[in-house]
Formats: C-alpha cells, structure tokens, sequence
C-alpha cells in the first residue's frame, strides 16, 4: 500500500474555546507524541484526516508533515463523535526508527477450506495474535488463506509467514484453525 501523507500545522492556543475556533475552520485539533513522551500540539485538515483515517488500519504508519518536517506515525487514538460523524480530536505518536512495538492482531480468514466443502468443519481455535515489530516492519493484516485445508489439516501460528522482521509472541504450536471431521 503506498504511504499515506497528513500534512499538518502546529498550534499554540489550547482548550475547548480554542479546538472549537479549529473545527469551525475546517482542523482538527491534533496531538504529536514522540517515544520520549514529549509532545506537539498539531491541527490537521479534517477532510485529508478523514480521507486517510478511514482507509488505513491501526497498524498501517502514515507520514506526517510538520511544516515541511516529515515524521512515520501511527494514528494512536481518535476522540469521534457518532451525533454528527465528527472527529474532534487526534493522537498521533511517533516511534523511534528501531523500537519494537507490540501489537495485537485479529485473524482474517480468507478462502473455502477444501475439507468443509467435502463435509467437514471450520473450527477457529486462535482469533488473535500477538507480534512484535519496528513500525516499518509492522504488518497492516494478517490473513490466513484456509483454501488448501482438508479434513484433519491445521493451520498453526509457527506456519504464518509475516516476514523475518516480525517476531510473533503467540505460542507456535498453536492451532489458529483446523477442518474437523463430519460427526
């Protein structure tokens, strides 16, 4: 997928008077964190935000440009209102180039098992799982393919392939999914 640009502008003014003079104008009030804990306070336009926001995942980094300065962030936390599909506030925070972060991941199952359509059962065992990665390294998915599954096959997580720098913590021999025989 190609990198995903916010650009956005840093502010001075702080508090409701001042987020909602932003949103009036078309920003959102944003804030920058760095892996230091040190933070900048951003606006960004809502409609490039939204644009990105909803065609990205957790774990997809997007470029963020300060005032022609270019940083790789994850979007950490977006404070939405549901009344009016309104996002009101953004967390972004910036990871150090060779710090390992943790995520979770949900399994997309993708395909039809051979073994289910001869009759048998999908049982999914492991619906998430846990790897560790640099933030270029993170993956945005992970999907499994179950088409080649046949009656009695597994699918453990030591035979996901997410790339050599992405260390999975989640125990190996643990079965993500397998085709169970008829009863």
């Amino acid at each position: 997928m190609s990198k995903q640009t916010i650009n956005a502008k840093t502010r001075t003014a702080t508090g409701k008077v001042a987020a909602k003079n932003l949103r009036k104008v078309g920003s959102i009030p944003a804030v920058m964190y760095n892996d230091k804990g040190e933070s900048t306070m951003l606006e960004v336009n809502a409609v490039e935000f939204n644009k990105v926001w909803r065609s990205i995942t957790a774990t997809t980094p997007v470029e963020l440009s300060v005032e022609g300065k270019a940083y790789t962030a994850l979007i950490k936390d977006v404070e939405y209102n549901i009344r009016n599909d309104q996002v009101l506030h953004v967390d972004f925070f910036v990871p150090g180039a060779d710090e390992k972060l943790v995520y979770t991941y949900k399994i997309l199952f993708t395909g039809n098992a051979a073994g289910v359509l001869k009759g048998g059962f999908m049982v999914k065992r492991v619906p998430e799982i846990k790897v560790q990665a640099t933030i270029a390294n993170l993956p945005e998915r992970v999907v499994v393919d179950v088409s080649a599954l046949n009656v009695g096959d597994a699918i453990l997580v030591k035979d996901l392939n997410l790339g050599k720098d992405v260390t999975v913590l989640t125990n190996g021999e643990a079965s993500l999914v397998s085709i169970a025989p008829a009863r």
